[in-house]
């Protein structure tokens, strides 16, 4: 799954073009390296999003085209 559509589908960015437009500027890293919007998302990937005051690092534990609002929450592990 694309990085811009995980990042939404999993509720980390509420937009999916907030996401692209995020991975454009170079706000988004993924294993410490920056990501473009189209950069495949695999399980174990570390996720840092620098937006906003506080970075957040997630780890990728699961991959689904859609998930609810309860089931985005298992999508990722925060750090």
């Amino acid at each position: 799954m694309r990085l811009d559509k995980y990042l939404k589908v999993s509720r980390l960015i509420k937009r999916r073009t907030v996401a692209n437009e995020a991975c454009d500027a170079g706000k988004i890293t993924v294993n410490e390296k920056v990501a473009r919007a189209s950069y495949e998302v695999k399980l174990g990937d570390l996720i840092e999003i620098n937006m906003g005051r506080t970075p957040l690092k997630v780890r990728v534990l699961k991959i689904t085209e859609t998930a609810g609002k309860d089931a985005a929450a298992f999508m990722y592990e925060a750090l």
